[in-house]
């Protein structure tokens, strides 16, 4: 019997059952309690929606980041899998901060996940060249795993994507084969039909680790570069180049549409205005990729600079700092957060290269601190930034961490902990529910950052084959 999670097409996806639990990783900025992988009940019908019914928890310091699961819709395309046996039923959690990577499964029972396996630090550097490890996608030969670092004693070295095996999750090597003029990493993803990945750029771990390094970005040192692949044979084929002063290409939203050859990346600053980006890629009539620019957010002036915080101070405005973007599994809306002021953008993009905004939410934020309805007189501390949303479309989840020091520079005061549900309607607009909002105690006081949903959600899955036709109703 195949995986019921496992979707042919999107279509398949939106109209599967809704997600009943979350997994959600959270871990301690000062290292003192141990990191942990939480699981929370997302079932509105349950006596305990929107609480902690599960956690496991790993060793203090990991800084515990982007997450994946073993297997997941694209392997119906996949060569040497046993389908029968295959399930999506591990989470694999990489350290971003100490470089092992934990292999969790998640059954018999989802509520109480386990350990069973740990790649240490080691055998990434050793066997891949890599370290930092960031961003797992189940794909073809192995699970992609992007690298922000090099090799142990060269963290600033070489980046990039390493394999693991799919069965005994051992690290098989690096995937690359000639890594042509890309250097820095951040996401990966693909267009599989045209055998194509996409990759991204943040920075290397000496100007990540400690902070944005404002000196450097004013010298252009972070990533600002995107960068497409042969996907079988790990070969560099092309670099594109966002506008001048971008920086930081950071999340990678190809269309679940597998024929389809468009996407979006995001852009985190730009030091000409502190404006946050959104670009369009597609193919080119030559044959070539091209990328545009299509959405713009500009920085909110304040009136009193006084009362931001140091790191952008100087400029006596708040940038929008896009940090996250999600593109829903029906390629409808797009979906962006602005963890510095707060926001959470909709945008119809059925017309990916001019897409209209349709809806905004705001949580937190540097310059107001957006309370949540549950609490209005609370004020929030951190602002929306990863965001995850559901197979059918109909909700999104976000929470606030971005990455610990990064977190002390932007918001000095405090980062909070917690985990935010939006509804969203299927013709554009969203709100937050005021009935879900896990918090503090529930994740032990942890910064929280990712989310991945039971069963799957829309930067999980590949799929590989179209949806069909809707037929019309007579």
């Amino acid at each position: 019997m195949i995986d019921p999670t496992f979707y042919r097409h999107a279509a398949e996806a939106v109209a599967a059952p809704p997600e009943e639990l979350a997994f959600v990783v959270a871990y301690d900025p000062e290292f003192k309690k141990n990191d942990a992988v939480f699981v929370v009940d997302l079932d509105p019908k349950s006596t305990t929606y929107g609480r902690v019914v599960g956690k496991v928890e790993v060793p203090a310091g990991q800084e515990l980041h982007h997450f994946g699961w073993n297997a997941c819709s694209s392997a119906f395309k996949h060569e040497g899998h046993n389908m029968e046996n295959l399930e999506r039923r591990y989470l694999i959690v990489p350290g971003l901060r100490s470089s092992n990577i934990f292999i969790i499964d998640t059954k018999p029972d989802p509520r109480k996940p386990k350990i069973v396996k740990v790649i240490p630090a080691k055998e990434l550097s050793d066997k891949a060249g890599y370290s930092r490890p960031h961003t797992i996608h189940c794909g073809p030969n192995g699970i992609f795993m992007t690298c922000l670092g090099g090799p142990d004693g060269n963290a600033d070295g070489q980046t990039g994507i390493a394999l693991l095996n799919h069965d005994t999750f051992e690290v098989i090597g690096k995937w690359e084969t000639n890594h042509g003029p890309q250097r820095q990493s951040y996401d990966a993803w693909w267009h599989m039909n045209k055998n194509t990945l996409i990759s991204s750029e943040w920075a290397p771990p000496s100007l990540i680790e400690n902070g944005l390094n404002a000196a450097a970005l004013m010298e252009n040192k972070y990533g600002k570069q995107v960068h497409f692949w042969d996907l079988a044979k790990g070969t560099h084929v092309q670099a594109i180049d966002v506008d001048e002063g971008d920086q930081m290409v950071l999340e990678v939203r190809p269309t679940h549409d597998p024929e389809a050859t468009w996407g979006f990346f995001g852009v985190t600053l730009s030091t000409k205005d502190l404006s946050g980006s959104i670009y369009y890629w597609c193919e080119g009539d030559n044959g070539k990729w091209k990328a545009e620019k299509v959405i713009k957010i500009p920085a909110e002036p304040v009136d009193d600079p006084n009362k931001l915080p140091p790191i952008i101070r100087p400029f006596g405005a708040i940038p929008p700092l896009v940090t996250d973007i999600d593109l829903s599994v029906d390629d409808k809306f797009l979906y962006v957060s602005c963890w510095g002021t707060g926001e959470l953008k909709q945008y119809d993009v059925r017309d990916p290269a001019h897409p209209v905004q349709t809806g905004s939410i705001r949580l937190g934020g540097i310059g107001n601190h957006t309370a949540h309805p549950a609490e209005p007189d609370k004020p929030i501390a951190g602002a929306v930034q990863m965001v995850e949303v559901s197979r059918d479309g109909r909700r999104a989840y976000f929470t606030g961490s971005l990455y610990s020091t990064w977190d002390d520079q932007f918001y000095p005061e405090g980062m909070g902990s917690w985990m935010v549900k939006v509804n969203i309607n299927p013709e554009g607009g969203m709100e937050i529910d005021r009935d879900f909002f896990p918090r503090g105690d529930e994740f032990d006081g942890l910064r929280v950052h990712q989310i991945r949903l039971q069963g799957g959600d829309a930067s999980t899955d590949s799929y590989c084959w179209s949806s069909p036709p809707v037929q019309a109703k007579i």
